[in-house]
């Protein structure tokens, strides 16, 4: 099947095998549904951004362009397409057409004859169409109506308004109603504290016509029982119809294995001395490459693929021996793994343009950092098979969240079956991949609501009588405890399910308590605790914490004029969408740092502000092995162009966070600290360091000169632990020394081989007196790359390499460079583009503050 460009139609010649999936994504038509006019779309796509490529409005990202198109979702839109079809397609037994993704409340005709309406943009959506297909021309229609009208229809049949905290409804135009949690569609798109309001319609993923005889394969259920000898697997086809007297051939790694099929036709397979999948930086994340054939007599069927990861994945909640409550960990084949990493928020508001080089960046950039786990929350999208598959390929672990999150549901029969056939589709999509950790049922909903204390909770139950305070919670209930987990022990092979996060447990529910389930801390930041405070609460598995920045300077200019560059002007307020963000980052940065006065500076000051909060905190959780077992910072990624708390920003580039993350992550890191007159030097570990582990500890002035060192060897230092491995009274070391201008420098080293080096400033970064340093740098290139070899004769802090180009890699960025230190840095574009070394600046720390007095 050939498709012609724009609304034309198509005509086919090819072959139809046992099988045979075409794709109708490409060129349709779309208008607004009370408009004569059609325009080119180009499926799969978004009402937003088909308007964009016809110039009907303005990039909605851009200054305040998003207040001009908050019209778009009150109208309703239609979407067509015409194609043909030759007689030999439509002699097939079955013909199906499919939509893997339908934003939202679609209305689908083909032909003139309506074959089904829509309600769930998380569904996939199957329709049998082999007696309305027609040889010659087809078209086919998709009628959308607006999300904002039927939210509206909804909550006026609803006998009360349901919490819905994030919903921006007077962004939108529509007063203090709040309809997100009415519609199974993105919680993000109505607007959250990082994102912009932009209620998308569209057909958002592709859309096939399935053609076949007999039967097809609908879906597998891939078992394992492993251990060290032997990997046996259990496939469990579920097929369209049922078929009597097949045989299989499976393959793995293009090598036919023996098959015992079962009366229930299940196929199990063995794979001796198998090679398990492990996370990143703990073993290699290696994937089996699995073809199933299934033959009737001599016929081929179906053939079914799958990249299999052979492990064991257990989250572990028994009483230990390191604290109150119960422990909670995840353990891959038997290790008990410390998770690090981040939460992950869709790539953007228009999900359809999310390229693979943005999912494959994305990706990357968290094993750079030493991450190993992402967690997929609850007000976005289940993610794109490509997200998966580069976590099965990665070794990252996927913390997967079930698409509920700070609201409260309604729970009429016809929500609650919408969310199992929802729940059933996306498990039985995701399920096989290796690195589904867990299923999560929301995000911080038991917490907002804390059903079982009266004086805890977000103030939402104060808003109802006792009645309707049981309705909801019982609704909550039918969802998160009932329907969820069940399809989770239905559909998978014993995957763990876990309520609500933060939570106790199923049976706990919230209650606040760190010495079990997972937390989220926000003490620093909403609560204005101090930094230090991240080493005071601290849980069992810290699931979110956080620290705002913007963009650096370079991204800004993408979506502002020179007019806007002030925080508080009106354009930088529109990309700031929490409402204390400025206020605290302007209230700690006062704390901890001089104030820059200029606009570019402070967006500086800004990201080594969170790099360190975030560090602190990472540190501070690692330091608390085995008792803390994960630690996830809020947010790795974001969905537009914003200050966010995120570690990269919405055009891709590093923030300071994502660099020092690198260095906190790694599986090797010092922690020192020098509490109340004391030095302590710490190891924490994640992985066994055996005999010899060498510590060195020196004190250097700004200008180099060492004032105090010292060596010791280090005895063998266990996994999942932390050792003090030094403590010493700070004035016996440092004596007249000012501490504003020394540094204490800590390396460990095993075989000679440098593991960790940490820097120590005794005083805070607003207090230091650092020298007016001269930074000298030699470029020089190889192949595609550009190498900086920085020195300085003082030393230089948080030295800011800014590259004047778009999609470039650095090794390293925002680091001290010490008197007489060299640092090589590599420059790599992601594009393999040369690097301009003209349009690199340097900036560092002096730079930005005014002379000591």
């Amino acid at each position: 099947m050939t498709i012609l460009p724009s609304c034309q139609m198509m005509n086919s010649n090819e072959q139809i095998p046992s099988v045979k999936t075409v794709l109708l994504n490409g060129k349709w038509c779309f208008k607004q549904a009370d408009k004569q006019q059609w325009y080119d779309a180009n499926v799969p796509s978004t009402v937003h951004t088909d308007l964009m490529h016809q110039s009907l409005i303005e990039d909605p990202y851009y200054r305040l362009n998003e207040r001009d198109v908050q019209w778009i979702d009150k109208k309703n839109w239609s979407y067509k397409k015409e194609f043909n079809l030759e007689k030999h397609q439509l002699e097939n037994e079955n013909i199906e057409l499919t939509f893997h993704g339908l934003d939202t409340y679609a209305t689908v005709v083909l032909n003139a004859t309506e074959i089904g309406k829509t309600d769930n943009m998380f569904r996939t959506w199957h329709f049998d169409v082999k007696e309305i297909l027609k040889e010659g021309k087809n078209t086919l229609e998709v009628h959308f109506d607006s999300p904002i009208q039927r939210g509206l229809a909804e909550l006026e049949a609803n006998a009360y308004p349901l919490p819905a905290v994030n919903d921006q409804s007077e962004i939108g135009e529509v007063g203090e109603n709040k309809v997100s949690i009415f519609t199974r569609k993105a919680g993000y798109h109505y607007g959250w504290d990082w994102g912009p309001r932009l209620v998308t319609s569209g057909i958002w993923r592709d859309v096939a016509l399935n053609f076949w005889n007999k039967a097809k394969i609908n879906h597998v259920l891939i078992k394992q029982k492993v251990n060290k000898e032997k990997a046996t697997l259990t496939l469990l086809p579920e097929w369209s119809k049922k078929l009597e007297n097949l045989h299989y051939k499976v393959k793995v790694n293009g090598e036919e294995v023996p098959v015992v099929l079962s009366s229930d036709q299940s196929i199990e397979i063995t794979i001796e001395d198998p090679q398990l999948w492990w996370p990143a930086n703990l073993g290699t994340p290696y994937l089996y490459e699995i073809e199933m054939e299934a033959f009737q007599e001599n016929n081929l069927i179906d053939i079914f693929h799958q990249k299999v990861g052979v492990r064991t994945i257990n989250i572990v909640q028994k009483k230990d021996e390191v604290g109150d409550g119960k422990s909670f960990y995840f353990e891959v084949n038997g290790r008990p793994v410390f998770a690090k990493g981040a939460n992950y928020i869709p790539n953007d508001l228009f999900l359809p343009r999310v390229s693979d080089s943005t999912y494959q960046h994305i990706i990357q950039s968290a094993l750079d950092a030493n991450m190993n786990m992402l967690r997929v929350w609850g007000g976005g999208i289940y993610e794109d098979k490509r997200f998966y598959d580069l976590c099965d390929e990665m070794g990252i672990l996927v913390w997967q969240d079930f698409m509920f999150a700070c609201s409260m549901y309604p729970g009429n029969q016809a929500f609650l079956d919408n969310v199992k056939e929802e729940a059933i589709d996306n498990v039985k999509r995701l399920r096989n991949h290796a690195s589904i950790a867990l299923w999560c049922g929301n995000n911080e909903m038991e917490m907002a609501w804390a059903p079982h204390n009266p004086e805890a909770g977000w103030g939402w139950k104060e808003q109802y009588t006792k009645a309707q305070q049981k309705e909801i919670w019982e609704n909550y209930e039918k969802i998160f405890h009932s329907i969820l987990p069940q399809v989770v022990t239905e559909f998978t092979d014993e995957q763990f399910y876990w309520a609500s996060s933060p939570t106790g447990g199923n049976q706990e529910l919230a209650t606040y308590e760190h010495s079990s389930g997972d937390m989220h801390y926000w003490g620093v930041w909403h609560g204005e605790h101090p930094f230090s405070d991240f080493r005071k609460y601290i849980g069992r598995f810290m699931s979110e914490y956080g620290f705002q920045s913007f963009p650096e300077f370079k991204s800004v200019q993408k979506y502002t004029l020179p007019e806007d560059y002030d925080i508080e002007s009106e354009v930088m307020a529109s990309h700031q969408r929490s409402g204390i963000g400025n206020l605290r980052i302007k209230k700690y940065m006062e704390d901890h740092y001089q104030v820059p006065i200029d606009f570019e500076n402070f967006l500086y000051v800004g990201q080594l502000l969170q790099a360190e909060s975030i560090y602190s905190a990472i540190q501070a959780h690692r330091e608390k092995m085995p008792y803390c077992m994960g630690s996830l910072y809020w947010q790795i990624n974001d969905c537009w162009p914003v200050a966010s708390w995120s570690s990269m920003d919405y055009y891709g580039e590093w923030k300071a966070l994502q660099y020092f993350a690198k260095e906190a992550n790694k599986n090797t890191s010092l922690i020192v600290h020098d509490d109340q007159g004391e030095i302590e030097v710490k190891i924490a570990s994640d992985i066994d360091i055996p005999n010899p582990t060498s510590l060195h500890l020196e004190i250097q002035d700004f200008e180099g000169n060492t004032i105090w060192q010292y060596s010791q060897k280090v005895k063998e230092i266990q996994s999942n632990t932390t050792e003090l491995v030094f403590t010493e009274k700070v004035n016996s070391i440092i004596e007249d020394h000012k501490m504003e201008n020394i540094v204490l420098i800590s390396t460990l080293k095993v075989d000679d081989q440098l593991i960790d080096k940490d820097l120590h400033y005794f005083v805070l970064q607003k207090e230091l007196y650092l020298p007016e340093a001269e930074v000298k740098v030699d470029f020089r290139k190889e192949d595609e790359q550009l190498i900086a070899t920085f020195n300085s004769n003082h030393l230089v802090k948080n030295l800011f390499i800014e590259v004047n180009q778009d999609d470039v890699k650095l090794s390293d960025n925002y680091f001290d460079l010490l008197a007489g230190e060299t640092v090589k840095v590599v420059i790599t574009s992601r594009k393999g583009e040369k690097i301009d070394q003209h349009k690199i600046k340097l900036k560092h720390l002096i730079q930005t503050m005014r002379p000591q007095q």
